[in-house]
């Protein structure tokens, strides 16, 4: 059975999963030079954030984020971060189910705004990203690794 649970950022599954997921983008990514960056516990701690994983039974099989963001002009923001799942899970709507997931807790949150950045050579994730909703929009950081920027309005 499927559950999402949220956890600490620096627990151990969280991390394990992000080991991961961070030594595939720095394989894959164009030219070298993938910037990894563990992220902050503060950052997605409720109710600022929250770091979700996906457990495939009892097996940490995805994992994502969201972090508060300075208020844009829709109202209160939040950032998705770091959505991963391993690849015995993709292709079963896991990823679909992270990302609804941390919708819902944004909205239960205030959240007016989702926005969230990755790059080109990620097809699947920009596929994803368009099939839930998300727009192309202006960047709204100045992540190295990023070359695409979406947001979506909460309603």
């Amino acid at each position: 059975m499927v559950t999402i649970r949220p956890v600490a950022v620096d627990s151990r599954d969280a991390h394990a999963l992000l080991e991961e997921y961070f030594a595939l983008r720095a394989s894959i990514f164009p030219g070298g030079g993938y910037r990894i960056t563990f992220p902050a516990p503060d950052s997605f701690r409720e109710p600022e954030g929250v770091f979700l994983v996906l457990y495939d039974g009892e097996e940490p099989a995805g994992c994502a984020g969201i972090r508060r963001l300075e208020d844009g002009a829709l109202g209160p923001r939040f950032e998705v971060k770091h959505l991963y799942v391993c690849d015995a899970g993709r292709g079963r709507g896991w990823g679909r189910m992270l990302l609804q997931d941390l919708e819902r807790r944004a909205v239960e949150a205030g959240g007016a705004e989702m926005v969230l950045d990755t790059h080109h050579t990620l097809d699947a994730a920009g596929s994803l990203y368009e099939r839930s909703g998300y727009v192309p929009t202006e960047p709204y950081n100045d992540n190295a690794n990023a070359t695409r920027w979406y947001a979506k309005p909460l309603a």
